[in-house]
């Protein structure tokens, strides 16, 4: 099983060009993923530099038939001519899907510096191994006090996977699910490995796919590899954490550092 996380920054290339379909190509040809979870995808939002405003899931959905589109608007405001403007996450998946879930981060006061609404789109698929949690999320960028808060909304989410609930048979909006406590969560977490929110995401019971398979090694860059401004140094910022379940099921995790269809990296998980 192939799942693979991009902030893909509205499809735009370093070459500043917008273009959902060359994203789709990139996504099979470095991975062709079972999942794929994308983060800063668009639609209405002209003002975007290189956007014309197109609606990108459903560009991408176009180019990728075989993979069901789940969206996840975090900002959602007035646009031109009665159209909205959209910004969120992003989850395609060719494994058939269950529940989907839209969770809303918490969005602290911030009068100093700019922020944003943000989410976490989950969405429970029926992997080879069992049901499990897929989770493509995008924390704040300006404020550490932010992270912290939408890192510990993350962590109410383990103990909602794992929650006893009543079995309700009706075919209702109350009908029960599937359930499982595996999960994956994934996406740019805006921090560094050695941020002390990403100790406390270890602390939560998450395993970090790279330091699982390669313990000791440095995360490789995956933010600022090919656009930065002076002064600016590649790092780290996009993680995929496990659940310790399937920790053992990890095989491998690579980080496309060549890519330039965005100015974040690809990363891309097999577990079997």
């Amino acid at each position: 099983m192939r799942i693979l996380t991009w902030n893909v920054q509205w499809c735009r290339g370093v070459d500043g060009r917008v273009d959902p379909a060359r994203i789709a190509a990139e996504l099979r040809r470095i991975a062709d993923p079972d999942v794929a979870c994308l983060q800063e995808i668009a639609s209405g939002f002209h003002g975007l530099p290189g956007s014309q405003g197109e609606d990108q899931p459903a560009l991408l959905s176009r180019e990728l038939p075989h993979w069901e589109p789940i969206v996840g608007w975090a900002v959602d405001v007035p646009g031109d001519g009665g159209r909205r403007k959209r910004f969120g996450n992003m989850i395609l998946s060719r494994m058939p899907v269950g529940r989907v879930l839209r969770h809303s981060l918490p969005w602290p006061a911030s009068s100093d510096v700019p922020s944003m609404p943000r989410i976490a789109v989950e969405a429970t698929v029926s992997s080879p191994f069992g049901p499990l949690h897929i989770v493509s999320t995008h924390l704040e960028y300006y404020r550490a006090e932010h992270r912290a808060a939408q890192i510990a909304r993350l962590a109410q989410l383990r103990l909602e996977w794992v929650a006893e609930r009543k079995e309700d048979d009706e075919d209702g909006p109350f009908r029960s699910q599937p359930g499982t406590a595996s999960a994956i969560v994934c996406g740019d977490f805006n921090l560094p490995p050695d941020d002390a929110l990403h100790a406390e995401m270890l602390a939560l019971g998450f395993v970090d796919a790279w330091e699982a398979l390669h313990p000791g090694a440095p995360h490789p860059p995956t933010f600022r590899v090919h656009e930065r401004d002076a002064g600016e140094s590649p790092y780290c910022c996009d993680f995929v954490f496990v659940t310790p379940d399937l920790a053992p099921r990890l095989k491998s995790i690579r980080i496309d550092g060549d890519n330039q269809a965005s100015d974040h990296q690809p990363v891309i998980v097999e577990l079997q």
